[in-house]
């Protein structure tokens, strides 16, 4: 369930997209002795956050220039930088992908444009992850998750508590609820999920904190790299899986989850089914989008996602936000144990 909620922010005045060579150009004056043989458009040119290029220099090396378009994409690009910084040469051997590096800036039209190594690999399509891919998100998630949490608190990025999580999402509910535009079925399974104090029992983790399939880059079935630094903090680590809860073909997101657990082990018992309610929460998320913002085409758009997700949860016992019950035991098995009970006794 994918809906993220942001505004737009203030949009610069570009009047049209900046060229590959205009951005190539400004490379060379934020890089001191980039010598560039090659530059190209990335991306969608003219269109999404930024004016980005990938550049080749002279000793075979490519980078990527980037400038925002909007204020909300320079505060995004800004909060990557200083996640950037606080991922040092040792943290980064500790993860099996690669991250890119900050390399240098120059000022442009009120905005600055900023110079970042090239990583290379194809960014992820959710309909394109098989069993092979699913398995190496997990364990780059895992590795993501296992990151000393000191380099988030000593970069002074933000940090959260269980209790922090919990109150986030059971206040989320509440103004949902408030808009009386949530299903019964739909509000009693998250209110019942917000009173369930063992769902809510996990250790806080170095989180990306905005990962989507689009985040990783994957070459020959493997991650090569993770994209998008910009909400690096200490807080749930089902925020990272949340998205991954969504793909319901052939096992995927089972393969991303038992490997996610191979790697971690199984301390966090619900961490799917906090993902999962987290999940839904974005739908909560963009109706109160749609009610602040006044837009009736997004909260109608918003009430449609519930109506779908109250048939999912219905029919789907397997993403269960429910405490775990224990198995039924047949008649010769409770038999058996009085059994054994009375020869204690």
């Amino acid at each position: 369930m994918a809906c993220r909620a942001a505004g737009a922010g203030q949009t610069y005045p570009v009047a049209m997209a900046r060229s590959h060579l205009t951005l190539a150009a400004l490379a060379t004056s934020a890089v001191a002795e980039l010598d560039v043989v090659g530059a190209a458009p990335y991306g969608s040119v003219g269109r999404g956050d930024y004016d980005s290029a990938v550049i080749t220099g002279r000793d075979g090396r490519h980078w990527i220039v980037r400038v925002p378009r909007s204020e909300r994409a320079e505060q995004q690009q800004s909060a990557d930088l200083v996640a950037l910084r606080a991922l040092s040469p040792g943290v980064r051997a500790r993860l099996p992908f690669a991250v890119t590096s900050f390399a240098g800036q120059t000022p442009v039209d009120g905005t600055r444009a900023i110079v970042t190594e090239f990583v290379h690999g194809t960014r992820v399509a959710s309909a394109g992850i098989d069993h092979a891919l699913a398995t190496s998100i997990g364990e780059a998630i895992a590795a993501i998750h296992a990151l000393p949490t000191s380099l988030v608190t000593d970069a002074g990025l933000p940090a959260f508590s269980t209790v922090d999580a919990h109150r986030a999402a059971v206040g989320l509910i509440d103004r949902a609820a408030a808009t009386n535009l949530v299903p019964a079925a739909l509000l009693s399974r998250w209110q019942q999920a917000g009173e369930d104090a063992g769902l809510w029992q996990f250790t806080p983790a170095v989180v990306n904190g905005d990962l989507a399939s689009d985040s990783f880059l994957a070459s020959s079935g493997d991650v090569t790299g993770v994209l998008g630094w910009h909400s690096l903090r200490v807080a749930d680590p089902a925020q990272d899986l949340s998205w991954a809860v969504g793909i319901r073909r052939d096992g995927v997101a089972d393969a991303i989850f038992d490997a996610y657990t191979r790697i971690r082990g199984s301390v966090d018992r619900r961490i799917r089914q906090r993902a999962t309610l987290l999940s839904e929460l974005e739908v909560a998320r963009w109706l109160l989008h749609g009610t602040e913002q006044r837009d009736t085409s997004i909260v109608d758009d918003a009430v449609r996602m519930m109506s779908r997700l109250v048939d999912d949860v219905t029919t789907d016992a397997s993403e269960s936000i429910s405490p775990p019950t224990l198995p039924v035991l047949a008649v010769d098995e409770v038999e058996a144990l009085l059994d054994r009970a009375e020869r204690v006794s």
